[in-house]
């Protein structure tokens, strides 16, 4: 039997995205949505936050980085990964979420997006990743 990588999230950013280029032309966009879950603990309810790092390539990058801003409401679906390298002698470890869908929660009036780009309208990678250079991290 196979085995499956597939999260899926539901949450807001951060801060802004940040996006860049590759040295093989390719747009990669970095960003980090904040996900909450409560549980009650001694009677009281308690909201625990967590924060997802996300990393997007080629036309799903650009479409990221155009319409998302800090406290946009995404979905996020896509493969779970962690990346190392090594900065000054030291081995650093990233775990994130490569996604191949990024869906956009907010209404129209609260992103000021125009009528011809819809916020609810799923956005997928249509091209295979390239490759990540693992000798710098993403952002």
């Amino acid at each position: 039997m196979r085995s499956l990588n597939q999260c899926n999230f539901i949450g807001n950013l951060g801060s802004d995205p940040e996006s860049k280029t590759l040295p093989n032309g390719n747009a990669v966009c970095n960003f980090s949505i904040a996900v909450s879950d409560d549980y009650t603990k001694d009677g009281q309810k308690v909201e625990a936050t967590e924060w997802v790092r996300v990393v997007t390539f080629g036309k799903l990058a650009e479409i990221c980085a155009q319409y998302m801003k800090k406290g946009s409401k995404v979905f996020v679906s896509g493969r779970f990964k962690t990346r190392s390298w090594e900065k000054e002698g030291v081995k650093q470890y990233s775990t994130e979420i490569t996604a191949n869908d990024v869906q956009f929660l907010d209404s129209k009036q609260e992103t000021g997006q125009s009528q011809q780009s819809s916020a609810s309208k799923p956005y997928q990678s249509a091209a295979p990743l390239a490759p990540f250079n693992d000798s710098e991290p993403p952002f």
